[in-house]
C-alpha cells in the first residue's frame, strides 16, 4: 500500500476516533470519494490500535487505578475506586458488545455501511448532540459515574454501531442529557472506549492476522504509530477547549458533512 494512502488513512482515524464526528464513518467513505482502494482489514484494526494507545496513555491515571482494581473485582469486591471504575466499564462496553456480535453475525453490519445511511446518521446525530449539549444540566462530575448511568451510557453507546453515528459523539450525546459536564461526559466516553476498542481488535485481530503478511504487517505498524499520534493530538485539543468551547463546531462540521453525503448519495 502506498505510504501516502496509509498516512490518509492513520490520520482521519486518528483525528476523528475521539471527536463526535465518527471515524467509522469516515473510514468508509474514503474509497468511495477519493476513488482509493479499501484500506482493507489489516489497516483497520492496525489504526484502532494506535488510537487505542493514545487514549490509555492520555488517561493513564484513571485507566492504572481500573488496572489495578481488577484483580479485586475478580475476587468479588467493588470496594476501592480502581475496582468500581472497572467494573462499571465493564458493564458499560457489555451491549456494544453483544449488539456488534450480532451484527457481524447476521450480516447487517455490511448492510449499513452506505453513502446515504452515514449521512442520515450524521446529521440526526449530531443534530441530538446540539439539543443534548445546550438543554443538559450540569448535575454529575465523573467522579458520580455509577451502575444506573454505566448501563443507560452502555445502551447509547451500541446505537454507534450504525456507522456514521460516532461513538463518542453518542455517548457524549447520552452523557450530557443525564447531567454531566462537558468535560465530564468527554472524559467517561473515552475511558468507555478503552474496553469497546480492545473487544472489536479481538473479534477482528484473528481475520485480520489470516490475510496479513510482511508487508501489510509494516504497513499496519506505519499506520498505527500515525493514528497514534494523531489520536493524541486531537484529544488533547478537545479537552483542552471544553473548558471553553461547547460541541457546536462539531455539530456544524457534521451538518455540513452530512449534507454532502446525501447530496451525493441521492444525485
Amino acid at each position: 500500500m502506498a505510504l501516502f494512502h496509509i498516512f490518509l488513512v492513520a490520520i482521519v482515524q486518528g483525528i476523528t476516533e475521539f471527536l463526535p464526528i465518527s471515524s467509522s464513518g469516515h473510514l468508509i467513505l474514503l474509497p468511495n470519494l477519493l476513488g482509493i482502494p479499501d484500506q482493507g482489514l489489516v489497516i483497520d484494526v492496525a489504526v484502532h490500535v494506535g488510537t487505542l494507545f493514545a487514549v490509555m496513555i492520555y488517561f493513564w491515571s484513571d485507566l492504572r487505578g481500573a488496572v489495578l482494581g481488577f484483580p479485586r473485582l475478580i475476587s468479588g469486591r467493588a470496594d476501592t475506586p480502581g475496582a468500581r471504575l472497572a467494573l462499571l466499564l465493564i458493564v458499560s462496553s457489555v451491549p456494544v458488545m453483544v449488539c456488534g456480535l450480532l451484527l457481524k453475525l447476521s450480516g447487517l453490519d455490511e448492510a449499513l455501511r452506505s453513502i446515504a445511511v452515514i449521512g442520515w446518521t450524521t446529521l440526526i446525530f449530531g443534530v441530538l448532540l446540539y439539543w443534548a449539549d445546550q438543554t443538559g444540566k450540569v448535575e454529575k462530575a465523573s467522579e458520580n459515574w455509577n451502575m444506573r448511568d454505566a448501563i443507560v451510557l452502555g445502551l447509547w453507546q451500541a446505537i454507534a454501531l450504525i456507522p456514521g453515528t460516532s461513538r463518542s459523539g453518542i455517548t457524549i450525546t447520552g452523557a450530557r442529557f443525564i447531567g454531566y459536564a462537558r468535560q465530564d461526559a468527554a472524559r467517561i466516553s473515552m475511558l468507555m472506549s478503552v474496553p469497546t476498542i480492545i473487544a472489536s481488535g479481538v473479534l477482528l485481530g484473528g481475520e485480520a492476522a489470516m490475510q496479513a503478511d510482511l508487508g501489510l504487517l509494516r504497513d499496519g505498524a506505519i499506520a498505527a504509530a500515525f493514528a497514534f499520534v494523531a489520536a493524541l493530538l486531537a484529544l488533547s485539543l478537545m479537552m483542552r477547549l471544553l473548558r471553553s468551547v461547547s460541541f457546536t463546531p462539531y455539530v456544524v462540521y457534521r451538518l455540513i458533512l452530512g449534507v454532502t453525503l446525501l447530496a451525493i448519495a441521492y444525485t
